[in-house]
């Protein structure tokens, strides 16, 4: 259940490389450019349109980074390409461009970003593309059923949960307990079979990804890594960082 060794062999650039003071925004094509010109992975985030294409944004809604607002799930493809970011003219990419933009020479981390119902579109959208690219690639969510789709949609590309100790911060108050309890302890992975764990870093050590590291062979990156004392707990704990904020 390991994940292969080109996933840990470097370290991954979170959301690409972006440096805002340089007008390199995340999940951009110049954050994504200068990650492969420093060798690094890189982790996006796909979410999808109102006409079922995987976009490469993090947020669920529009504003924080953008001039326009409203959810991505509303907008076309066409529409969400064509809206203005605030500190960069470039525009947002689909999973296809980036898939295009990067050709295989370094490995993407996908992150599956979801509403928590049982919409499958977004990974249905990612296998097909996916199917046609022969670069490393592998996709990760917080959702249990995000990751039971990547097993059953995608089951020869490796796949992974992003997890943390506890979910009762503000950033999951929209779930029911229900929801945030079916994530706790990884409990879902002898279902989704993971190949890897994504951690948060701040949470580590912690009995479930040590278990899955030591005892079911999974590979353990740990996120954000942003300062040299999480680099530090991620090397006592992990096998590779997500970063960002400085170059490795």
């Amino acid at each position: 259940m390991r994940a292969p060794d080109w996933l840990t062999a470097r370290p991954v650039a979170h959301r690409g490389l972006h440096d805002i003071s340089r007008g390199i925004v995340e999940n951009m094509p110049g954050a994504v450019q200068a990650a492969i010109a420093g060798n690094f992975a890189i982790e996006v985030d796909i979410q999808l349109s109102a006409d079922g294409e995987a976009m490469v944004h993090h947020d669920h809604a529009l504003g924080r980074l953008t001039e326009a607002t409203g959810e991505v799930v509303s907008k076309t493809a066409a529409e969400l390409k064509a809206v203005t970011f605030k500190d960069t003219a470039e525009r947002m990419m689909s999973l296809s461009d980036l898939c295009t933009m990067v050709a295989g020479r370094v490995p993407l981390v996908i992150e599956v970003k979801s509403h928590f119902g049982d919409d499958r579109k977004l990974v249905k959208r990612m296998a097909e593309v996916l199917a046609s690219y022969d670069g490393p690639a592998v996709g990760m969510s917080f959702d249990p059923d995000q990751v039971l789709a990547l097993r059953e949609l995608l089951p020869n590309r490796p796949r992974g949960i992003v997890a943390q100790r506890t979910y009762e911060d503000e950033y999951w108050a929209k779930l029911t307990q229900e929801q945030r309890d079916s994530m706790l302890y990884l409990r879902h992975g002898f279902q989704t079979q993971p190949h890897f764990v994504a951690f948060k870093v701040d949470h580590l050590p912690a009995p479930a990804p040590w278990i899955a590291r030591n005892v079911f062979g999974c590979a353990l990156l740990g996120w954000t890594v942003r300062t040299p004392e999480q680099r530090t707990r991620v090397g006592q704990y992990a096998d590779q960082m997500i970063f960002e904020g400085f170059v490795p």
